[in-house]
C-alpha cells in the first residue's frame, strides 16, 4: 500500500511532467510575447494614430476628450474610438503574422518536403530486389 509520501511524490512527478512539457512552456512565452505585442499596439494607437485622427476632428480636445451628454450623464465616446482602432490594428497585425507569414512558412515547406527523395542506398536497393523476388515466389 503506496505511503501519503509516496503519493504525494507521484503527484509532484505527474505536475513536473505536466507543467515542464515544451508545449505548455511555448504556451507561456507566447502569451508573454502576445501581452508585450499588445501594449506596442496600444501605444501605436494611443502615441501615432489617434493624435492624427484628432488633427481631423474639430476642436482641440483630442481624441479621448469627445463625448456626449445626454441626461446629465457623459458618455466619453472618444477613448472607445481609440479602443477599437487599438483592437483592429492588432487584430490586422495577428492576421498578416500568423494566416499570411506562417502560411507562406507552411507553404514553403511543404514544397521543400515535396521534392524528390534522394536515390535508394545500395543496401536499400538489394532489399528491394529481395522485395520483388519474394513478390515473384508467392
Amino acid at each position: 500500500m503506496p505511503t501519503p509520501s509516496d503519493k504525494a511524490l507521484s503527484l509532484f512527478e505527474e505536475f513536473k511532467n505536466f507543467a515542464f512539457k515544451g508545449n505548455v512552456i511555448d504556451l507561456a512565452v507566447g502569451v508573454i510575447i502576445g501581452g508585450a505585442f499588445g501594449k506596442i499596439v496600444s501605444s501605436l494607437v494611443d502615441n501615432i494614430i489617434m493624435p492624427v485622427v484628432s488633427l481631423i476632428m474639430p476642436g482641440d480636445s483630442g481624441y479621448k476628450d469627445p463625448a456626449l451628454t445626454i441626461g446629465g450623464k457623459t458618455v466619453p465616446y472618444g477613448a472607445f474610438l481609440g479602443d477599437i482602432v487599438s483592437f483592429l490594428l492588432l487584430a490586422l497585425a495577428l492576421f498578416v503574422f500568423i494566416v499570411k507569414f506562417l502560411g507562406w512558412l507552411m507553404k514553403s515547406k511543404a514544397a521543400a518536403a515535396a521534392v524528390a527523395p534522394p536515390p535508394p542506398t545500395k543496401d536499400q536497393e538489394l532489399l528491394m530486389e529481395i522485395r520483388d523476388l519474394l513478390k515473384q515466389r508467392g
